[in-house]
């Protein structure tokens, strides 16, 4: 068992950095875009008009046993360690592919920034990967999926080729994982959704304190990561 478990961890650091560097051009819309205020003018003066999302409070919780709550505890704590990490990837793809786009880089000084980004990326996150668990690592592999548009299985298959992605799919089905399956947020994903929810609304830290009874502390995320390097 401690075998398989080190076996695991080892494919979650060789397969996750992959998930961190997508191919420029294809992020997802999924995140949507700012929106302009409403404003109005009364002679010199101009209001500008917003609504402002409700608060929500929620209490502490008496703890809950169970097989379901052990596993819905497991998934709040497990998001909190990884979501950080695909909105740093959403972030990191933005960046790419804004710096491909107005440099028009050619495909050898592509390949040389992308492997430098790739570098820093290594640099700043190793630890955080190489530690995560199986199901961080997977849960990590979903949301990235949600924020970009590709499952990990496109994305080795998009960066690397189609046989490494084959050998890691088949390594990641030992483990009860489908790098193929895409982000169901209405179905197989839909607690997961709910916790973006929260964290999209402001609302995520004072639900994890409520079920764990204290704040949650968030990974920290590395500045200039996707700074050139050439």
């Amino acid at each position: 068992m401690q075998r398989m478990k080190i076996l695991a961890r080892h494919i979650v650091a060789a397969v996750l950095p992959l998930l961190f560097l997508l191919p420029a051009g294809n992020a997802a819309a999924q995140s949507g875009t700012g929106k302009l205020l409403e404003m109005r003018t009364d002679g010199k003066d101009t209001v500008f008009m917003d609504a402002i999302r409700p608060s929500r409070i929620y209490e502490k919780l008496p703890r809950q046993k169970g097989r379901d709550w052990k596993k819905y505890y497991r998934l709040v704590y497990n998001f909190n360690k990884v979501y950080p990490l695909a909105l740093e990837a959403r972030s990191i793809i933005r960046q790419v592919d804004s710096t491909v786009s107005t440099d028009g880089l050619k495909r050898g000084k592509k390949e040389k920034y992308i492997k430098g980004v790739q570098k820093n990326l290594f640099d700043a996150y190793e630890g955080t990967i190489r530690n995560m668990t199986v199901s961080q690592g997977a849960l990590l592999m979903r949301l990235v999926d949600r924020e970009c548009g590709l499952t990990p299985y496109e994305v080795i298959k998009d960066y690397r080729n189609g046989m490494a992605a084959g050998f890691w799919q088949g390594i990641a089905k030992l483990f009860g994982t489908d790098m193929k399956r895409h982000y169901d947020p209405k179905g197989e994903d839909a607690e997961i959704e709910d916790l973006v929810t929260k964290w999209e609304e402001g609302d995520f830290d004072n639900f994890y304190y409520s079920l764990f009874w204290e704040w949650p502390e968030h990974v920290e995320i590395k500045p200039d990561v996707a700074s050139k390097r050439r």
